[in-house]
């Protein structure tokens, strides 16, 4: 603080707010200066125009003017003090006429009217059945409104919404004055339609006659929307997904996603494909041993499974053709939009038909799901609700060569950063990835394969891969190479937003081309005895596919990350909750 007797100020770098007076923390206002030391005797006032000039005595004029100055300063400040006495006033009023109404509101107690009509226990999506008639529902607060002596709720029980009104003794009791967003009620009243003009979720409203509640929720800084909120980081919505679970959109992508599962099956059985329920516990490889989570089985060792294409073949012979839906796991240490540690994954495989054949299932296959989900009225309402702008997509696919995309690739100036022989990638001389065109041969990178579909803007088929970016099981496209020079009859599905969605291609059918693809991959074939007997036993033409259901439902919702789209997301470093 500034002496007694010294009292400085800066008119150029001094701060009324947060100066002393003192000579390196001075004023910038000689009002301020006289106004704030005038109990303090006469102290010697020191001022300058700027820190490059030295502190002088003011004019006995600038004195003058300063203190008119210092007396504004000492009636806003009355003001400002008679102002804050009077809220705190008020306030602590409010206080004890809050705590009053508090403490009256604990002697209404609420029973339920007898003589009234039984009410009909329902879930919420029950209710345009029942208007005008009396009911008994059960939820969560999902909003809270109070108007005078009305409280409105709207109410959510995981099938619907219902906007209720509390009046009257309905509003008064202490549950009532201190009811909080997600608090768990069960209310009781007559369902009525909305006056016209008015809105509300179903067209109807529901006048409360009793109510109770059964879990409170917390308010003040342990509120939900103090928790958790859309504008919330991305790692403490991660961290509550328990909680985001509960918001309109979370909870709108599972829905969709659970009548789309329910689709598929309902499209599977038009084709006349069975479902299989296969391990996830397994001793054998399918997409490359670098992927596999590692796990101790009773002494052996097993892993999670990556695949369940190579238990789908081996039901060919006895169930016709199949598929399954089963968690799929990767050790991938990736951390793009869409990729997950877990997955659902969708795997079907086809006896007896062409790499032709196989496309165009797996087209037919989307096609139909998602007319069916827009068949759906509830379904269909999700999508809208989602993504506005979703429309089907106009079969034929596009399909195109891996050679003729390689071309496209380069024909649009979409290049890929160069990698040296141990797979880094080379900078430039500013530190820059050094591009360079697309080769064939060349594994086409997500960001290349994203914005190639984002600019063909429908669905595409790239198929017609090389062997030696493919998984060891594929069939080799007949006279294209031997071995891993080879091209491949495989496919991936792309959609815009995403990109890949399905991967799939025939099967090596021949039992010697595909124990030496076990030894060009280092595979012991007697683990896969079991595999190998199909080709042993009688084999065929046979192919699959698997399709992620997560990034399916990302382009289906109009996600920007699978990550949104499955309930508890995995990835590299998240477990948890």
């Amino acid at each position: 603080m500034a002496d007694t007797t010294h009292i400085y100020i800066d008119e150029a770098s001094g701060s009324d707010t947060t100066g002393t007076g003192a000579e390196d923390k001075p004023y910038q206002t000689l009002a301020f200066a006289i106004f704030t030391h005038s109990a303090n005797g006469s102290p010697v006032l020191r001022i300058r125009k700027d820190p490059n000039t030295p502190y002088d005595e003011p004019t006995q004029s600038a004195v003058k003017k300063a203190k008119k100055g210092a007396e504004g300063l000492e009636k806003k400040k009355k003001k400002a003090d008679e102002l804050k006495a009077r809220e705190e006033k008020e306030g602590e009023e409010e206080r004890l006429k809050r705590e009053k109404v508090l403490e009256d509101s604990k002697k209404i107690v609420l029973e339920e009217d007898a003589s009234l009509d039984k009410a009909t226990r329902v879930k919420l999506f029950q209710l345009p059945e029942y208007r005008q008639k009396r009911v008994r529902v059960f939820g969560w607060v999902h909003r809270l409104r109070s108007q005078k002596e009305i409280i409105f709720i709207v109410l959510r029980d995981g099938t619907g919404y219902l906007q209720a009104v509390l009046s009257g003794r309905m509003s008064q009791t202490y549950h009532a004055l201190t009811l909080n967003l997600e608090s768990s009620v069960e209310l009781v009243g007559t369902l009525q339609e909305v006056p016209e003009g008015k809105n509300a979720p179903g067209g109807h409203e529901l006048i409360v006659d009793y109510w109770k509640l059964h879990g409170s929720a917390p308010g003040g800084d342990d509120a939900f929307t103090n928790r958790v909120n859309e504008k919330s980081d991305p790692s403490i919505q991660a961290d509550l997904r328990h909680l985001v679970l509960r918001g309109e959109t979370a909870s709108s992508i599972l829905k969709l996603r659970a009548h789309l599962l329910s689709a598929f099956r309902e499209t599977y059985v038009k084709h006349n494909l069975t479902e299989v329920t296969t391990p996830c516990l397994v001793q054998t490889q399918v997409e490359g041993g670098a992927t596999l989570f590692k796990l101790d089985y009773y002494g052996q060792s097993a892993f999670l499974t990556q695949s369940s294409q190579l238990y789908l073949e081996t039901c060919l012979a006895s169930l016709g053709d199949v598929y399954c839906f089963q968690e799929s796991f990767r050790a991938e240490n990736s951390h793009t939009r869409r990729h997950l540690a877990e997955y659902t994954h969708l795997e079907g495989e086809l006896a007896f038909i062409t790499f032709d054949d196989l496309m165009s299932h797996i087209e037919a296959v989307i096609c139909d799901t998602i007319d069916i989900l827009l068949a759906r009225p509830a379904a269909a309402a999700l999508i809208k609700q989602l993504h506005p702008a979703f429309k089907a997509p106009a079969r034929p696919f596009l399909r195109l060569s891996y050679v003729d995309a390689i071309k496209w690739l380069n024909e649009h100036k979409i290049q890929r950063p160069e990698e040296d022989a141990d797979g880094n990638t080379i900078k430039d001389a500013d530190g820059n990835d050094k591009m360079v065109d697309h080769a064939v041969g060349d594994d086409i990178a997500e960001a290349a394969e994203r914005k190639m579909t984002d600019i063909i803007g429908t669905p595409v088929f790239l198929h017609g891969f090389p062997a030696h970016l493919k998984a060891f099981y594929m069939k080799k496209v007949p006279g294209s190479g031997a071995g891993r020079d080879a091209f491949t009859e495989s496919c991936d599905l792309l959609m815009p937003n995403v990109g890949e969605i399905v991967g799939g291609s025939m099967r090596i059918a021949d039992s010697e081309e595909l124990l030496a693809a076990y030894a060009h991959e280092g595979i012991d074939p007697k683990d896969y005895y079991w595999f190998t007997d199909q080709r042993k036993y009688g084999t065929c033409e046979h192919g699959g596919y698997g399709l992620g259901v997560e990034r399916l439902l990302a382009w289906l919702a109009d996600r920007f990350t699978v990550r949104e789209c499955v309930l508890y997301p995995r990835w590299p470093g998240r477990a948890t909750p």
